[in-house]
């Protein structure tokens, strides 16, 4: 059977950005099942969000308005298709991406696939894209060092067997951004799913720190606590893992003082209820 892969687009407070994401996207010669645009918005910029979802022929759903991960799962069991392709508000795509999407999930559909960026500060004439990192036991996004053992996710550029979603398996919701996508990628690895990098395509990712839609330095360091604890203490647990982490938190704490202290107990607090039974 064919797959039908939807449309899982994120948007906060963004009206321009959704308009250029959805017309590159509606220009692609493939188009995917369905599109749901899940809105995150302030009220005011929603009669906005809504025209344009009508515009570009998609389905306009009210967000959660509990962050973005908690967006990013409201909109996935949403999706009817038999896979989930997650994007952001601030994408556009090169000729042929739906194809190359599709071709993936036909050759593959239980694998996870993720999808290599080009960002304004690296363009192709640079080189080869970004291609989305894994979890460091530091909690840092590291380049894979053996493409075979690979659980990097691209928080918005990935495609999912829906499956995962209905299984339970979804982002954890305890931070509103940060780097707790990564932690997604480390547990969907350690479940025992496969993850590769689609390396047939890519997309163009307008980003800009500035214009992020939520910014806060304390929720940035406290989602990377969580995720670090995660994948050492849990999904990859090894003593050499468990010391560059604990050597980690320890700097970050030095580093920080009481608002490193303060992270590093919401981190842990948010990783001691997510593993326990």
């Amino acid at each position: 059977m064919e797959p039908k892969i939807s449309v899982a687009l994120v948007t906060r407070n963004r009206p321009e950005s959704l308009e250029r994401t959805l017309t590159s996207l509606r220009a692609q010669s493939a188009q995917p099942f369905e599109v749901i645009v899940s809105d995150d918005s302030d009220a005011e910029f929603v009669p906005r969000i809504m025209a344009i979802a009508e515009k570009f022929q998609c389905t306009y759903r009210p967000g959660p308005k509990r962050g973005l991960y908690a967006n990013r799962n409201s909109v996935a069991l949403a999706c009817s298709g038999s896979h989930v392709r997650t994007m952001d508000d601030d994408h556009t795509f090169p000729d042929g991406h739906w194809e190359a999407c599709a071709q993936a999930v036909v050759e593959a559909p239980d694998t996870v696939w993720t999808i290599s960026e080009y960002v304004p500060t690296r363009r192709p004439e640079d080189g080869p894209p970004n291609e989305p990192g894994q979890l460091h036991p530091r909690g840092f996004s590291v380049a894979p060092a053996d493409p075979e053992e690979y659980w990097g996710i691209s928080d918005g550029a990935s495609i999912y067997p829906k499956s995962i979603f209905e299984a339970g398996h979804l982002y954890a919701e305890y931070f509103i951004f940060g780097a707790a996508y990564l932690e997604f990628g480390s547990r969907l690895k350690w479940l025992g799913y496969t993850l590769r990098n689609l390396r047939t395509t890519y997309v163009d990712h307008d980003y800009h720190e500035s214009a992020r839609s939520v910014m806060n330095a304390e929720v940035d360091l406290s989602s990377r606590v969580f995720a670090m604890l995660c994948h050492s203490f849990r999904y990859q647990r090894s003593i050499k893992n468990a010391s560059l982490t604990s050597l980690q938190i320890a700097w970050e704490i030095i580093r920080g003082g009481t608002r490193g202290a303060r992270c590093v107990r919401r981190g842990m607090r948010a990783f001691r209820e997510f593993a326990s039974p």
